[in-house]
């Protein structure tokens, strides 16, 4: 067990910030994060190029050091002797809350083992400002940031989500966006509701609120551009049970049972692969050759 108390004059150790910074609006910095960054002896930076823009334009002075998913096991040990010698640091990572599909979450782990005092600052956070303004319900959610980038990947992983009562929050690259929603359409049915949220806080913010078919339809003919999140509905339905009796089957029944329950060969080859958790090539092999 951990306790600690945040502020504690008597703490032996430095204190770890983990503040958020705008993720569009230079005004959404509140004054608490601006105090921190001005206070603390140096900041742990995403991209120290990013923010020492936003450092510049609050006219703060401080020292930065890279920070990133490249160089994390390096310097977290560094971190480290710097905070039990006293000093204190400021964590952020380009936009929004640090450790949130960003670089931080090692480093808090590090300082809880170390005793260290961390302190999160409340601030902007792309995905919980979508969902209030979705339109979607907004309680319970579940955040689950990017998808994986394969479609085969994406559908799985979508799988184990399509009957899930939370409201899910997603991120997405612009250049896939279109790709995703249609994925996102074949596994969820294309009835059930989304919200687009493109270039939050911005001068060119839009959201996009529809049926996934609807959303689906416009992106045939529109590119979008910027940061995106989208925000889908919790499933409302009646859940399946799932059929887990193939389990207790080898490989080649498996595929032969699917089969015999009118699936194509090639169709009951790949839906194995995907319960199994193992390669299409792999499940062919063994049913065609041993």
């Amino acid at each position: 067990m951990n306790t600690q108390k945040s502020f504690d004059k008597l703490q032996p150790f430095g204190t770890l910030f983990l503040v958020p910074t705008p993720i569009g609006n230079l005004q959404d910095m509140t004054f608490r994060a601006i105090d921190t960054l001005k206070d603390v002896d140096f900041i742990a930076s995403e991209d120290t190029r990013n923010t020492q823009k936003l450092l510049n334009h609050f006219e703060i002075s401080k020292k930065q050091i890279s920070f990133h998913e490249h160089n994390y096991k390096e310097r977290i040990p560094q971190f480290l002797r710097d905070l039990k010698n006293g000093l204190s640091i400021a964590q952020v990572s380009d936009a929004g809350m640090p450790s949130i599909s960003d670089p931080g979450h090692e480093l808090v782990l590090a300082a809880i083992e170390e005793n260290i005092a961390v302190v999160s600052l409340p601030g902007a956070s792309a995905g919980v400002t979508a969902l209030i303004s979705s339109g979607i319900s907004p309680q319970p959610f579940a955040f689950y940031g990017f998808l994986p980038r394969k479609k085969k990947e994406q559908i799985a992983f979508l799988d184990e989500l399509k009957e899930q009562r939370e409201s899910q929050i997603f991120y997405e690259s612009p250049y896939r966006i279109k790709d995703t929603i249609e994925t996102l359409g074949e596994v969820y049915g294309f009835e059930r509701k989304v919200t687009i949220a493109r270039e939050l806080t911005k001068l060119h913010e839009e959201y996009l609120r529809g049926t996934i078919d609807e959303i689906h339809t416009y992106l045939q003919e529109t590119t979008l551009k910027g940061e995106i999140c989208f925000i889908v509905e919790g499933f409302s339905g009646e859940k399946t049970q799932k059929d887990e009796s193939w389990q207790d089957l080898g490989v080649v029944e498996h595929v032969q049972l699917l089969i015999d329950n009118g699936f194509k060969s090639k169709d009951a080859i790949k839906e194995v692969s995907l319960l199994r958790g193992i390669k299409k090539q792999e499940v062919y092999r063994q049913f065609h050759i041993e």
